[in-house]
């Protein structure tokens, strides 16, 4: 059994820049056709887009705000136009927004951080699931992280509890896809060195920090992500639903 994606056809959220754009490389390298979505990364994804249509693949770049569910549904609907149906879908889309204590914290800025990181996720998956159910290989990968397992850095009570919030989706939708032969798995990455995430909210010093407190002592890079979408994505993975793989360098074991 071969990591080969040839003829798959992928949608990644949030594939203008980072993690997400690594994944969609690697899944194009892989053989994969992508649309790759972008909120405000348009240059990006148009860029990431083009390489692949350049090395051969069918790809193109849509835009749209995820946490409407009326442009989640459209997305999703010009990737499958695009691309002649979806196989994959990886929900990568998400966000700190900021970083407030529970005293302080705006009804908005609790609903924005649920909404970017959650409903997102529903909003789309559910606009694929028909395509999925009409693929021989469905795939959803969700993206949770280390601080919906560890609660997160200073500030981030609603983004820890956005990500465990997709780990439960994930867990169930799985259950309720499996009968469709749709697998659905999550992601919980730790320290992601050069991502705007880290770069915007996690000063130099904190980043230092927890390298050194890391067992393996290197930063992650947005390939180990973009590796482990692979696995998830490919047939080597076709009994394994429902799982969270956490990709922390040893922050911690489950």
């Amino acid at each position: 059994m071969q990591l080969d994606l040839t003829g798959r056809r992928a949608l990644v959220t949030g594939g203008g820049s980072g993690i997400g754009a690594a994944i969609a490389r690697a899944l194009g390298a892989r053989g994969a056709d992508v649309a790759v979505h972008y909120a405000n990364s348009k240059d990006g994804a148009e860029a990431v887009a083009g390489e692949l249509i350049g090395a051969g693949r069918r790809a193109i770049a849509i835009g749209g705000d995820l946490t409407d569910p009326a442009q989640a549904s459209a997305v999703v609907a010009a990737a499958a136009a695009h691309l002649g149906g979806i196989d994959i879908v990886v929900n990568n889309a998400g966000h700190l927004v900021g970083r407030a204590t529970v005293a302080e914290m705006s009804d908005e800025h609790w609903a924005s951080v649920l909404s970017v990181n959650v409903s997102s996720s529903f909003y789309v998956t559910r606009a694929a699931v028909p395509y999925l159910a009409e693929s021989a290989a469905g795939r959803v990968v969700l993206m949770s992280s280390l601080a919906g397992e560890n609660g997160g850095g200073a500030g981030s009570v609603a983004y820890a509890t956005a990500k465990a919030a997709v780990v439960g989706f994930a867990r169930g939708l799985a259950k309720e896809l499996a009968a469709d032969k749709i697998t659905v798995n999550a992601l919980a990455p730790g320290f992601i060195e050069d991502t705007a995430f880290h770069n915007t909210f996690t000063p130099t010093a904190a980043q230092q920090n927890i390298v050194a407190g890391l067992p393996l002592q290197r930063p992650g890079t947005v390939d180990d992500v973009a590796g482990a979408v692979l696995y998830l994505a490919s047939d080597l993975s076709s009994f394994v639903t429902g799982q969270v793989i956490d990709i922390n360098g040893g922050a911690n074991f489950r």
